[in-house]
């Protein structure tokens, strides 16, 4: 999604309180954006919690201040500084965390962002979007501009499936109809669910993808409660467990007394075999891959 990021970002380079800071990283791939901001466009070196307490400082200037590292080198290393400097104060920083979940692969845990979107949901007034697909950007860049307050923007890799056409970006979309189990899925995971069930006909699995965290800021719409009765409902997701949307949703299922059948979480499981892959590796280890979701429901 780099490409489109920076695409989305030069359309709106002409707006002159827009800054970017930039964490030492998207060599390769955000040269165009460099050239449209000139002297806005700030390399602040392998020194993230700095360059958040910077983009705090920006924001409550009046800027409009975006800033961009690997996910777990914003949210990790620099939590103390968007708690306190920016969540505290309720300032309009956009932190771009990019390679999401397992997005990093062979680089390891040190790498890996699973639990990023638990741990930033406790932050007050914090809004967190997770493209689903690559057409998403655009959309994502513009409501994360338009917010007034901190985002986070959980980047990753779009993966949509051959012959399926993304719907229009919305938080909560649903991508395919069917009579069998409401499987919902964060982000990218959702072309993999929707990948999995593709030709699956009417009795299929229906399949929704979630775009947009916490609950609180983007519950979950009518057509969706109306989907789940009397059905399974199964939350996919590449993350952990504890603080992910699966719990969230099991709380709101019982505080809105949803009629289920059934409730699963497929989540990231970590490292078993304690060996370190590529991102396809990491998620059969966690059974989101379309393969163990298909058994999983079948």
């Amino acid at each position: 999604m780099r490409r489109e990021l920076c695409e989305a970002l030069v359309a709106r380079a002409a707006r002159p309180e827009l800054v970017f800071l930039t964490g030492d990283l998207g060599f390769g791939a955000l040269e165009p954006l460099r050239e449209a901001l000139g002297e806005r466009f700030f390399n602040a070196g392998i020194a993230e919690q700095n360059m958040i307490g910077v983009a705090a400082a920006l924001a409550s200037e009046g800027l409009e201040p975006w800033t961009y590292t690997i996910a777990p080198f914003c949210y990790a290393r620099a939590f103390e500084q968007i708690r306190n400097d920016v969540c505290l104060h309720r300032l309009p920083v956009r932190m771009l965390g990019n390679g999401g979940g397992y997005g990093y692969g062979v680089m390891g845990p040190t790498h890996h962002a699973l639990e990023d979107y638990g741990v930033l949901s406790t932050l007050p007034s914090l809004r967190i979007l997770v493209p689903a697909f690559d057409s998403d950007v655009a959309d994502v860049v513009a409501a994360a501009g338009a917010s007034p307050g901190p985002v986070y923007v959980r980047l990753g890799r779009g993966e949509l499936p051959t012959g399926c056409r993304a719907p229009a970006y919305a938080p909560w979309r649903r991508l395919r109809a069917g009579r069998g189990p409401v499987v919902v899925a964060v982000g990218p995971m959702a072309g993999v669910a929707w990948g999995a069930f593709a030709q699956d006909g009417d009795a299929g699995p229906e399949v929704w993808a979630v775009s947009e965290l916490p609950l609180a800021l983007s519950p979950p719409p009518q057509a969706f409660s109306d989907a789940l009765a009397g059905r399974t409902l199964c939350v996919v997701e590449e993350h952990v467990a504890q603080g992910g949307l699966g719990q969230a949703l099991a709380a709101w299922c019982l505080t809105n007394a949803a009629a289920l059948t059934g409730f699963r979480t497929v989540t990231a499981a970590g490292y078993p075999s304690g060996t370190y892959g590529s991102q396809g590796f990491h998620r059969r280890e966690s059974g989101l891959d379309a393969e163990a979701l298909r058994g999983l429901l079948a």
